[in-house]
């Protein structure tokens, strides 16, 4: 298993490669092992309330999951609060992981993170569904389910 140091620089070089506006990205299997390795790692789920319980959730450690919704339901309006409710989940320096369905919005997060002072903020590629299928389904192709990681379930 890679060490917290090898995953960190692995998301870091990500971010270079890409020119990404926050550190890093991270494989959905990456985050899990970050998470694994690094007890201060906290992963942020951006989506809604409502995707978190119709759709499902990560399951991992209580002190490692915080759910912030990035937009909310219905409507889709951005949270106006999201940056006083990260504040009250995470302290500037915190590894924060970033996961939304497929990896868009939690993009947006962590940018608006970093801009406001978050130093260790990384997008989790592929989201919790994933891409759509050819048949529009999503845990087919790629992310957080696909990947066989913990998570419950509606």
């Amino acid at each position: 298993m890679p060490t917290t140091d090898e995953l960190l620089a692995t998301a870091r070089q990500r971010g270079q490669n890409d020119h990404l506006p926050y550190a890093g990205a991270v494989t959905p299997s990456e985050a899990f092992a970050l998470l694994q390795a690094e007890v201060a790692a906290i992963l942020v789920d951006v989506r809604t309330n409502a995707e978190r319980d119709w759709v499902g959730r990560v399951s991992i450690r209580d002190p490692q999951h915080a759910a912030v919704q990035w937009s909310q339901y219905p409507g889709g309006v951005q949270n106006p609060d999201f940056l006083a409710q990260l504040a009250q989940i995470a302290e500037k320096g915190t590894p924060l992981l970033f996961l939304c369905r497929s990896g868009v919005r939690s993009q947006h997060a962590a940018k608006l993170a970093t801009e406001n002072g978050y130093s260790n903020c990384f997008n989790i590629l592929e989201g919790f569904e994933g891409d759509k299928d050819n048949n529009g389904h999503r845990k087919n192709i790629n992310g957080w389910c696909k990947a066989g990681l913990p998570w419950l379930g509606a």
